[in-house]
């Protein structure tokens, strides 16, 4: 099987401040990918005020990292209610989604781990 990868998309040993790298934009959820491989990705995200992302099972671990605004992310049917400069793990196999109270940006960090490539 193979798998996509890309080079990263920001430059190498240069500080960036994660929440500026998306902008909003009006009633819509925008995405910046920063690294896709075979271990994972690095994802940042905009959400407009209600918007989110519908109830999905990832089979990787993922973490959320509240940039900006806030969110409520429902995990495994427990809200969790998120906020700038919170981090929330998501299990892999586990229903999640997500919804903007407010405007929100998010990293998202997902990835394999050693039990779940031998799953794969």
């Amino acid at each position: 099987m193979t798998r996509k990868q890309s080079a990263p998309n920001m430059p190498p040993a240069t500080p960036v401040d994660l929440a500026a790298m998306v902008d909003y934009q009006k009633d819509a959820v925008v995405s910046r990918t920063l690294l896709q491989d075979e271990v994972g990705t690095f994802t940042v995200f905009s959400f407009d005020q209600g918007q989110g992302l519908s109830e999905h099972t990832s089979p990787f671990n993922a973490f959320v990292q509240i940039l900006d605004g806030q969110a409520e992310i429902t995990i495994g049917g427990k809200r969790v209610p998120a906020e700038s400069g919170q981090i929330i793990l998501m299990p892999g196999g586990v229903p999640h989604q997500l919804q903007a109270v407010t405007p929100f940006k998010m990293l998202l960090t997902l990835f394999r781990t050693r039990s779940q490539e031998s799953d794969s």
